[in-house]
């Protein structure tokens, strides 16, 4: 089926090049747009676009009338935990009450609490609380999305987890990749005995997750009081044999050398970045690993956010993503994290929705397909309501700029 959006007011994030890995440095301030244009949707793919003077015949095709709007790529949340269950709204108010992250996690909560609900949630409850969480999402834009397993903790928990994100990628029309994070937190009955569970994770948890083709990535979450960079270099390693690619969280409050040894077993994205040394941007240097900044979680927990200026000034590329979870950030409207990342990060427009797209894109293995307007690409985009300028995009925070959304080709 043939769609023509036409009388476009800007259409953003034209890119010719379909090959195109990111923008960094200087570059991401640039966000190539068409004025008076329109595009051509064939199927799932873009098929043309151009200037309103040189628009291609209407016959046949199903008319969208843009005027006054603008289209731009679909947002692509390359991290988030949206499968889980319940809420944790009682820690909500003990950090208002000046509780810690780690205060919290210590006397329970955090991601134990979510583990527990998790396992005592059937698989039925759990997939319909994720799909209306999938909904939620696309209203406010969202196409593609990385989802990880970590609220389970044992090989039967995460592996429903990960069963749990396989369905969403058959019941819902978004992009959908899965990572397995079974290192996100020692469950309690392995705390005298941490490496027991490294080994668990090693001997149980990969192999069926292998086996099952349960995810693409593995993740670890590489913190004090977590797991450590040499426990993360075991569980990569592992996860190196069934060729699962690392995407990880580092640095959220403390560096401890895990950016460099994410960067040497290759990982796709390094995630938080809240605490970040020179050592560390060093160290990304001429990699292929994506810096991700999650600002609606420094946001919600109130620390510090990831220097996303410096990251940028010192020539890397980088992304934003949502970190949509039940206790660090529960949201995953990516129209405020690209607020978040302009009036907290100092990110231009621009940058903040090259860092959403194409950078995005990227950090979920997904840029030949996804993140610009590219003939070839999947026609994952969104139609604005009226708007006269890109800035307004992130400045309208906390309402929602997306009239329109088309997943792979089709209006939502």
């Amino acid at each position: 089926m043939s769609v023509l959006i036409k009388n476009i007011e800007k259409l953003v994030q034209v890119r010719n090049e379909v090959d195109l890995k990111w923008v960094a440095g200087t570059s991401m301030a640039e966000l190539p747009f068409i004025n008076n244009a329109f595009l051509l949707l064939e199927d799932d793919k873009i098929a043309a676009f151009g200037k309103m003077e040189d628009c291609v015949a209407e016959k046949d095709n199903r008319l969208i009338d843009a005027k006054g709007k603008m289209v731009l790529p679909a947002w692509c949340d390359s991290h988030s935990h949206l499968v889980f269950a319940g809420n944790r709204a009682t820690e909500f108010v003990d950090k208002i009450k000046g509780l810690t992250y780690e205060q919290i996690a210590a006397k329970g909560g955090g991601i134990l609490n979510s583990a527990k609900k998790l396992n005592e949630t059937s698989k039925e409850e759990l997939l319909q609380q994720a799909l209306y969480r999938c909904n939620e999402i696309m209203e406010t834009g969202t196409g593609a999305i990385e989802i990880k397993s970590g609220y389970g903790l044992t090989v039967e928990s995460e592996i429903k987890m990960l069963r749990i994100i396989q369905k969403l990628k058959v019941l819902t029309p978004l992009t959908i990749k899965a990572t397995f994070l079974g290192a996100h937190a020692i469950p309690a009955s392995y705390k005298k005995n941490k490496q027991a569970y490294v080994e668990l994770i090693i001997k149980e948890m990969l192999p069926q997750v292998a086996e099952e083709k349960l995810a693409e990535f593995v993740d670890v979450f590489c913190e004090v009081n977590y797991f450590t960079v040499a426990e993360m270099e075991q569980i990569l390693e592992a996860a190196a044999t069934y060729s699962l690619k690392p995407k990880v969280h580092v640095n959220q409050f403390n560096s401890i050398g895990a950016i460099k040894a994410a960067v040497k077993y290759n990982a796709l994205s390094v995630d938080h970045l809240e605490v970040l040394t020179d050592e560390d941007l060093t160290a990304l240097q001429n990699s292929t690993t994506m810096p991700v900044a999650l600002p609606s979680c420094s946001f919600f927990i109130n620390i510090p956010f990831a220097p996303a200026r410096k990251i940028i000034d010192a020539g890397l590329p980088l992304a934003l993503a949502s970190d949509y979870n039940p206790g660090s950030t529960p949201s995953g409207n990516m129209q405020l994290v690209l607020s978040l990342a302009a009036i907290k990060q100092k990110l231009t427009p621009n940058e903040a929705i090259n860092a959403a797209t194409i950078n995005g894109a990227y950090a979920m293995g997904l840029h030949h397909n996804l993140g610009s307007i590219c003939i070839g690409k999947k026609a994952n985009l969104i139609i604005t309501k009226p708007l006269e300028t890109i800035a307004e995009i992130p400045y309208w925070f906390g309402n929602n700029i997306v009239e329109q959304l088309i997943l792979n080709g089709k209006l939502i």
